[in-house]
């Protein structure tokens, strides 16, 4: 395991963006959800007034309990009915502070006076998309700088949602995930692709890789194409979404979030047409959905499998074939390093990119 310093990707420990830290079933308005990303604890809950989704640092300023760890014998739990989630707001088990959606603490019970302004703790922007909750992490405080993650196809009725495959944590420094995107080398040797035409292009916050070809696991030759088409994009650094045709219309996500300098979590999702073109998706359209999935999940764990078992690659020794590693990484840098240097970084790297020996993807 290695550390964004080793990788000498700038001044921050982890990167700027939009990153997803649990499904929306995972949260509901009876217990709230201990997580850890970034190197931090949170507590995670849905209010109980409204529903909204709420991310608080964990632990109180009073004595440093940690808000959302399990509890079944304070009464603040047992007098609230099994909960310490309040309203939109969450008590401390402790001493019953209680603290608002906003993170500052809007009731002392024993205490009469004015509440400290310092009796607070941090609250995140965090949203709730794709059946998933997102947060904002900014390493300098600023407000998102483009959308969370969103589809169309999400509430089409014609789409089959996804159901999130957890894949846990992979002890490897997200750099590793995000070389991926570039490494056109390995699609056949690890996924059976036989890759026609390939291009990488980055711009902006956007790291993109268009490819087409056939493939051993996600084509057929009855019903679907015999050719698989990927039009796949990073939006910032955590979140991938691929446009797929092949043995079904699809559109893969994979998001994966720092949980400490040189780890992440990882999850899979496949959004699929009904594979039988109703307008309303039906069971069959569901089962075969499923099933898609999990040729996709298990495409993606042969990547993920071969991740567990690598040293850290801090000085990769690569080879015009292998696909433009230097500038993706050259792209994943900005999100390491103050936002005024932004473009320092795009300067160098953003365009279109075509490994030697392949076609370009866009025939002009």
């Amino acid at each position: 395991m290695a550390t964004a310093q080793e990788y000498r990707l700038g001044e921050f420990d982890f990167p700027r963006g939009w990153f997803m830290i649990a499904t929306a079933e995972d949260i509901n308005t009876h217990k709230p959800l201990a997580v850890r990303f970034f190197g931090r604890d949170f507590a995670l809950y849905r209010g109980q007034a409204t529903g909204r989704v709420v991310l608080l640092d964990a632990y109180c300023p009073h004595m440093k309990t940690h808000l959302a760890a399990e509890n079944n014998t304070s009464y603040v739990i047992i007098d609230g009915g099994g909960t310490n989630i309040d309203g939109d707001g969450i008590r401390c088990p402790y001493h019953a502070w209680r603290f608002g959606p906003d993170g500052q603490c809007d009731d002392i019970p024993y205490h009469d006076g004015p509440i400290p302004k310092s009796a607070c703790v941090k609250s995140w922007p965090v949203t709730e998309s794709l059946g998933a909750i997102w947060v904002w992490h900014d390493p300098e405080g600023a407000d998102p700088e483009w959308d969370h993650p969103s589809l169309p196809q999400w509430n089409d009725d014609s789409w089959v949602n996804w159901q999130f495959d957890d894949l846990g944590i992979l002890e490897q420094h997200p750099q590793e995930v995000i070389d991926n995107i570039c490494d056109y080398g390995h699609l056949s040797p690890i996924h059976g692709s036989t890759v026609q035409r390939y291009e990488n292009e980055f711009k902006g916050h956007q790291a993109i890789q268009r490819q087409c070809g056939p493939h051993r696991t996600l084509v057929s030759d009855d019903g679907g194409s015999p050719i698989l088409h990927t039009d796949t994009c990073y939006h910032g650094p955590g979140v991938l979404i691929s446009k797929m045709t092949g043995f079904y219309d699809a559109i893969l996500m994979i998001t994966h979030t720092p949980v400490e300098d040189g780890s992440v979590r990882v999850w899979h999702a496949l959004l699929v047409k009904s594979p039988n073109g109703h307008e309303v998706v039906t069971v069959e359209d569901s089962i075969a959905a499923r099933q898609f999935q999990q040729a996709s999940r298990l495409a993606f764990e042969q990547d993920f499998e071969v991740w567990t078992n690598k040293a850290p690659c801090l000085n990769g020794l690569f080879i015009p074939s292998d696909g433009p590693f230097m500038k993706a990484r050259i792209w994943y840098k900005q999100f390491y390093n103050p936002k005024a240097r932004r473009a320092e970084f795009l300067d160098k790297c953003e365009g279109v990119y075509v490994p030697k020996g392949t076609e370009p993807y866009t025939i002009s």
